[in-house]
């Protein structure tokens, strides 16, 4: 029998993985048995068995599986909300102009004419504008749309995407006070770090919902989503700033006593050689922060606002689709796995792409 350099090294390589002793081949043999004990099951009641098109709990009844009819009924309500189905096409918009520039920022390293900092700096500053634009409304033609109807993955992706894009400059000063040799604003930042830890994210959002338009003057209020917003990223931040606080104390001190032989003053030595050097060493932290942040927002139910998770959630009560709630939350599992896997892909990538060794 003829043996192909194939098939010797996928021997070679089932050997060395996982028989290549006998504990290792005991724990291969226990986990293949949990998968075929698990896995057929899992995709009959996904697959085979369900019921993927439907008005009611009713027309699943018949089948033994999964009821993907009730997704597939609300699916605009999950991604929307309570957005106006008139005025959805301003959120594909919004969305789709993003995903361009992001294809841009990829397209960066091959494309010579595209240079990564203008398009970074339009995703920084004039894409915000134009997106609250869209999202809002209210002028040059478009309808006003509040901020009590957006809601769904709609809803989550905005307030991640704030929380991500604002806690992480707002971490770096906060990371830069805390190693500053000023008492004053040393002392400042740790006060502030130390206690936005010491506290639950739940603490942070109801404090800033409910407790501080009573500390405003009469007549002044800002907009629930808004006072959301500046929780998580005053939250976030404190955990962003020990994470780049890490990077800052494993950059040698002689990168800094280098820059100030060359005569470089703080901030540009900052900028130019110890921050890149830190932040390159801390990647998988700040992604992981990311991660966090984003699987967080589903904590701003409490404060009345139905993001991803709270839709679904508010959905599966529907007399019609009693009974469905396995499915909304798989289905809601599913969504929020492809987004951190995504994230942390992407980091990998990126890791690889910059080499953190020294």
């Amino acid at each position: 029998m003829h043996t192909t350099p194939i098939h010797i090294n996928s021997m070679k390589w089932l050997h060395k993985n996982l028989f290549s002793s006998s504990l290792n081949t005991m724990l291969t043999m226990a986990a293949l048995y949990l998968l075929w004990i698990v896995v057929p099951p899992a995709i009959e009641w996904s697959l085979l068995e369900a019921t993927w098109v439907g008005e009611s709990r009713s027309a699943c009844e018949p089948n033994s599986g999964a009821c993907w009819a009730f997704v597939d009924a609300r699916i605009e309500q999950f991604l929307y909300g309570l957005y106006p189905a008139t005025e959805r096409w301003r959120v594909n918009l919004a969305f789709a102009i993003l995903f361009l520039l992001f294809i841009g920022l990829f397209l960066a390293g091959t494309i010579k004419q595209l240079k990564r900092s203008w398009i970074v700096t339009l995703i920084l500053i004039p894409y915000p504008v134009i997106a609250l634009y869209l999202f809002s409304g209210g002028s040059f033609g478009l309808v006003e749309v509040e901020t009590t109807q957006w809601g769904g993955l709609f809803l989550t992706i905005v307030i991640a995407g704030v929380g991500i894009v604002a806690s992480f400059p707002l971490g770096i000063l906060l990371a830069l006070a805390r190693r500053s040799e000023m008492r004053a604003v040393r002392s400042l930042a740790i006060a502030f770090i130390e206690l936005i830890r010491g506290v639950p994210l739940i603490s942070v959002l109801f404090m800033a919902s409910v407790m501080l338009p009573l500390f405003l003057p009469e007549g002044v209020n800002f907009d629930k989503l808004l006072r959301a917003l500046i929780g998580i990223t005053l939250f976030q931040s404190a955990y962003m700033a020990e994470v780049v606080r890490g990077g800052l104390q494993a950059v040698p001190s002689g990168q800094v006593e280098a820059a100030e032989s060359l005569g470089l003053g703080y901030w540009s030595s900052m900028r130019l050689i110890v921050l890149p050097q830190a932040l390159k060493l801390v990647i998988p932290g700040v992604v992981n922060t990311f991660i966090a942040l984003f699987k967080d927002t589903t904590l701003v139910m409490i404060i009345g606002m139905f993001d991803f998770l709270g839709i679904v959630q508010a959905a599966t009560t529907n007399p019609k689709w009693l009974g469905t709630a396995v499915e909304g939350y798989v289905f809601c599992a599913a969504v929020y796995w492809i987004f951190c896997f995504s994230m942390s892909r992407y980091s990998i990538s990126v890791e690889r792409k910059l080499d953190t060794g020294y």
